[in-house]
């Protein structure tokens, strides 16, 4: 039901003018998003009917879904004569309800209310549908879901995770939105979060990671304070761009997460000195940004100074742990290796200060349209690597990923690809797959962490030969360029 009514606004989307995979998820999302406040809203009158309590409806009447979206005659049925359409729906929409959602940030009684988080999604989302008749058909689209079961919201939440994916396949600042869901369970089943832990990303993207941790503990909640516990007091983050911001907020609600503890922030703005006890976390799941830079103002709280916007997240998540914390973080695998002060620096502050325990090496093509090579760091914090000063020493457990398979958009990473990684990690074994290395073996100038398997399996990735001759060409046409350049210098 769900997916062909998903397929259908795409088209439709595509037929107004919306541009891209970005905007078709933007476009869906709000109107969605509304769909289902209501049915959350009717849902909570009708609980609130049968236990003989008044029900305080957030939506004032005129702003409701059945009242400009789907209008019903008595007998339940569309009421095609009292339903917007054309340019009275649009500017009804532009000119009316945006603003009044909008304005929840303000009325809203707290930031931790679900009516604060209606006002930040409408004040960072704009209508961009031109038509009001294609955005009148949306809309009596979206009206035949149903979202009355937990099947049915599973479903949409699942099918809502597939639309952010393709808008991270897109491309262009898409793909920083999306963390391949196998690998996300995968990291959640070795870290092992219980209910009463808090869980915190401060580079939340479409909130993949917080999602995914609720869907891992949800059947845990066995106690009356349980979901209640889930709900208002577990999952935590922080997001800088605002369409990722929306996504998130959207994303969490959609999986049932009425009001979710989201900050739209630039978390490497925050001094990190200022973090106090009070402000750390149980648990840190994470796939921060790389390959991006901050300017020297962000970098001067931070210890190790680099303009390398994962390596100045990896300080921000270990000074965010609490002590005993555990954190899976993902990372370029140039980190282990590189030379750079900055990288040998923050290799020695993780050894040092944390026990860096799991090294999970992903291959090629984990996180399609990214041209790096991914780790993930699993480690606890407190309890050292190197164990300077106790005479003690440790091993580092390594994993090198191996599909038997060219991975890319039709054949991406899945849950069966890493059965045998958590398994294994479970007693820290040996296999052709993964190895152990010990504390004292690392060189402590360098705290090289390179990932060589000493079982001699490492992949071997072999290019695709047009992806070979485009970079040819392209590097022709740079040089050309400066080559330009310099003659007209001279």
């Amino acid at each position: 039901m769900f997916e062909q009514t998903f397929k259908n606004i795409d088209n439709i989307l595509r037929i107004d003018g919306v541009a891209t995979e970005l905007d078709y998820t933007e476009q869906t999302s709000w109107i969605l998003f509304l769909k289902y406040l209501d049915a959350l809203e009717q849902q909570k009158a009708d609980i609130a009917l049968l236990e003989g309590k008044p029900y305080q409806y957030i939506m004032d009447e005129a702003y409701r879904w059945p009242t400009w979206a789907a209008p019903k005659t008595p007998d339940g049925k569309p009421d095609h004569n009292n339903a917007l359409t054309g340019d009275d729906l649009t500017q009804f929409v532009n000119t009316k309800l945006f603003p009044y959602l909008k304005g929840f940030k303000q009325r809203a009684a707290s930031f931790q209310t679900i009516e604060y988080k209606i006002g930040e999604i409408f004040d960072e989302i704009t209508n961009k549908i031109k038509s009001g008749y294609k955005l009148r058909e949306i809309v009596e689209l979206v009206d035949e879901l149903r979202f009355n079961t937990q099947v049915e919201k599973h479903e949409l939440s699942h099918l809502y995770e597939a639309k952010i994916k393709n808008m991270g396949n897109a491309g262009r600042n898409g793909g920083e939105y999306y963390t391949p869901r196998p690998l996300i369970r995968a990291m959640i089943q070795v870290i092992q979060p219980k209910i009463g832990e808090t869980i915190y990303d401060g580079a939340v993207g479409s909130a993949g990671f917080l999602c995914e941790a609720f869907d891992y503990l949800r059947p845990q909640a066995t106690k009356a304070d349980d979901l209640n516990t889930l709900q208002t007091r577990t999952f935590y983050g922080k997001e800088k761009k605002s369409l990722a911001y929306v996504i998130a907020l959207m994303n969490m609600i959609l999986h049932g997460i009425e009001a979710p503890n989201l900050i739209h922030t630039n978390t490497l703005a925050e001094n990190i000195n200022d973090i106090q006890e009070k402000d750390r976390y149980d648990i840190i799941l994470a796939n921060p940004p790389f390959g991006g830079s901050e300017d020297k103002q962000i970098q001067q709280p931070f210890s190790i100074k680099t303009g390398e916007t994962a390596f100045l997240f990896l300080q921000h998540f270990i000074k965010s742990l609490k002590a005993g914390g555990r954190a899976a973080v993902v990372i370029k695998n140039t980190f282990l290796s590189n030379t750079d002060n900055a990288s040998v620096s923050l290799r020695k502050l993780l050894l040092e200060n944390c026990n860096l325990h799991t090294v999970l090496d992903c291959p090629g093509g984990t996180f399609q349209g990214a041209g790096v090579k991914t780790v993930v760091l699993f480690f606890e914090k407190g309890a050292t690597t190197l164990g300077f000063g106790s005479g003690q020493s440790r091993n580092i457990w390594f994993y090198a990923l191996d599909p038997g398979r060219n991975m890319g958009k039709t054949n991406p990473l899945n849950d069966a690809d890493l059965a045998e990684f958590i398994a294994l990690q479970k007693t820290f074994a040996d296999s052709p797959k993964s190895w152990s290395v010990n504390a004292s073996e690392i060189d402590q100038t360098t705290f090289d962490l390179s990932v060589k398997n000493p079982n001699g399996n490492e992949e071997v990735t072999h290019r695709n030969p047009q992806a070979i001759m485009e970079e040819i060409t392209k590097l022709d046409a740079e040089s050309a360029e400066v080559l330009a350049e310099i003659r007209a210098l001279l």
